[in-house]
């Protein structure tokens, strides 16, 4: 929905969810910081609805200027942004993404970031998926770890490396457990760290358009919800093997 009728359609929205028997345990946003358009309205409005988790984040480094001034940069802007969420008892998680030029993508720089703050109102949003492109042998266990207490949700998917000639690669998304990520020692670091937060299983493979948000799907959609149904059971196997469920 646009930010701008968030107040007018948010409720409306979780009303029909919630009559399904569904939660609504977050909101994914487009807020970067506190002067975000609409933010305070989102914040609002999530907070009478009786919902304390968003996705967060945008910030980029550029080119000129060192990373460690950039980074120091961002402070106060934080701070701004977790003020603003203890008021409405929101908490902010940063989604972690992989590539060049993105804040978050190591992890350690959010480690750096958001260590001085209340992990209630600013957290990660931590990718699995991509924290193993960014560190595919050991990064993403030192990088799980650096997380901590703020640890605020965990999204789900799998990989694998995709060649388009000599030299050039790039990450495949793929059904979960065909991929790259190691879901069994991951969801036991998560069971170890006694997370409580919200978590998400992302479907961005091709999937008959639906990866992509297209209206007009190229497939049924009895093979769409096969494709999601079979990742949520392998998701639940995962979790239950690990304690979690």
């Amino acid at each position: 929905m646009e930010p701008a009728r968030v107040k007018q359609e948010l409720p409306r929205l979780v009303s029909a969810i919630r009559q399904h028997g569904l939660e609504v345990p977050m909101l994914t946003t487009d807020i970067v910081d506190a002067d975000s358009p609409h933010a305070e309205d989102i914040l609002r409005s999530m907070s009478e609805l009786g919902i304390h988790h968003y996705r967060w984040g945008g910030f980029r480094y550029t080119p000129e200027g060192s990373l460690a001034a950039q980074i120091d940069a961002l402070k106060p802007r934080i701070a701004k942004l977790a003020s603003l969420n203890s008021q409405y008892q929101a908490c902010a998680m940063y989604h972690t993404h992989s590539g060049t030029g993105l804040v978050g993508a190591s992890i350690w720089d959010l480690h750096i970031l958001l260590k001085n703050f209340d992990p209630n109102a600013v957290a990660v949003n931590y990718d699995i998926g991509h924290a193993t492109v960014e560190g595919g042998f050991g990064g993403w266990i030192n990088s799980l770890r650096i997380t901590g207490l703020h640890l605020g949700g965990v999204a789900v998917k799998d990989f694998v490396w995709a060649s388009e000639g000599p030299g050039k690669w790039h990450p495949r998304w793929t059904p979960l457990g065909e991929g790259m990520v190691h879901f069994q020692e991951f969801f036991a670091m998560i069971a170890d760290s006694h997370f409580s937060g919200p978590l998400q299983l992302h479907f961005e493979y091709p999937l008959a358009g639906a990866d992509s948000g297209q209206a007009k799907l190229t497939d049924s959609r009895e093979v769409v919800f096969h494709a999601m149904k079979r990742d949520l059971q392998r998701l639940r196997a995962y979790l239950l093997g690990s304690g979690l469920a």
